[in-house]
């Protein structure tokens, strides 16, 4: 199997043709293709999103305000932002809602490519590269160990100080879930013109283990903090997320999107669902436990080394080809994990897959025992 390997329309399966190998998780069209079933039909640990599914009081939210989408939003999305401030502690004025934190990402790439180069820490989402790349960012790849001793101090990226440099970067990190405390990184905002991190993740931390630099945008005008709300409420269909910054920052911002980011039923939802303690606490009582089951069974399983993670997601360094494990996995168990092939730094001995219920994680187990122990796999595997 190529990486291009392509997929079309044919009745309600999709086939192979012209379409590429997916660039993010959650491709359960092109999955379906190569696993020859029905989309629905997959298992996804591809896509980092919290398995419990949508919280009741979103449900409850979109049906109750199913009339409102006869009007327009409120453009400056009072409610939200205030629902927002409330659950952070910040006033309002500090938060802009996006059509999910990818949106606000494209205007913190074009803030970004307005300096002399940006650095990111690599490696990296690939959206940071589509956002940067869009507005002809100059921009520096920084590798990182993949362990979690690694710390992001200022001279780690060997610049001089300067107000003519960027750095976009996130914490959680993805792909290897590392977690870095504020006193890591708050050196960087005195190094940086620019710092923009994202903390996509973040919320899956429990209450008393996250490190946001929420409560430092206040004191520091060059930082910017993304949020996204599809992931831990499980709504990536309906796109929401949110910045922090300097009010001034956002009020710039605004004035390059369009007027209406957020539509009416994912501003609702969003009021809803950070006031949702009880699917909070639901949340982080899933994780802990599932997180370590499906941790310990990767590191049971022959050639394969999971690395620890803060986040609901764990890398595996593979002796196999991944490419070779995906298409096994899909086609004999229509499960699909995330290959690493678009972060170059890792290529096809690495892949990542979500946290999931602890059902599913075993079936991802058995799955990959199945695969690896019976010699599935290529015979073109390498040993580290």
């Amino acid at each position: 199997m190529s990486e291009t390997d392509p997929i079309e329309l044919s009745g309600e399966r999709l086939e192979h043709s012209t379409v590429p190998r997916p660039l993010h998780g959650g491709n359960l069209a092109w999955a379906s293709a190569l696993a020859n079933c029905l989309p629905g039909a997959i298992l996804d640990f591809s896509a980092s999103i919290n398995p419990l599914g949508l919280p009741a009081s979103a449900i409850a939210a979109m049906q109750t305000h199913l009339s409102a989408l006869c009007a327009y939003p409120d453009p400056s999305y009072f409610k939200l932002r205030s629902a927002l401030g409330q659950f952070h502690h910040i006033s309002p004025d500090w938060i802009l809602p996006g059509n999910g934190s990818a949106e606000l990402l494209t205007w913190a790439g074009r803030e970004l490519a307005e300096l002399d180069a940006v650095i990111v820490p690599t490696p990296a989402f690939g959206d940071y590269y589509r956002a940067l790349q869009a507005f002809q960012a100059t921009i520096v790849p920084c590798p990182l160990s993949l362990t979690p001793e690694q710390t992001w101090v200022s001279n780690e990226f060997a610049v001089t100080p300067t107000q003519r440099i960027g750095l976009l970067l996130n914490n959680p990190h993805n792909p290897t879930g590392i977690v870095q405390s504020p006193a890591a990184l708050l050196p960087l905002l005195n190094q940086f013109g620019l710092v923009v991190v994202d903390e996509a993740f973040m919320d899956f931390l429990l209450p008393e283990q996250q490190q946001s630099l929420i409560e430092y945008v206040l004191d520091y005008p060059n930082l910017v903090v993304l949020r996204s709300l599809t992931k831990f409420y499980s709504l990536p269909g309906l796109r929401l997320g949110y910045a922090i910054a300097h009010p001034d920052r956002l009020r710039r911002w605004q004035q390059w999107r369009d007027p209406w980011s957020v539509n009416t039923l994912a501003a609702v939802v969003g009021e809803t669902v950070v006031q949702d303690i009880a699917f909070q606490q639901q949340t982080w009582d899933w994780l802990i436990p599932a997180r370590d089951q499906l941790w310990q069974g990767l590191a049971a399983l022959p050639g394969l080394h999971p690395y620890p993670s803060a986040a609901n997601f764990l890398l595996v360094r593979s002796q196999h080809s991944v490419i070779d494990l995906q298409t096994q996995l899909l086609q004999r168990h229509q499960i699909l994990i995330r290959d690493c092939l678009s972060f170059p730094e890792l290529g096809d001995h690495f892949f990542r897959v979500a946290v999931r219920t602890l059902s599913e994680n075993q079936r991802l187990l058995v799955g990959l025992a199945e695969v690896l122990v019976n010699n599935n796999v290529a015979s073109s595997d390498q040993t580290d």
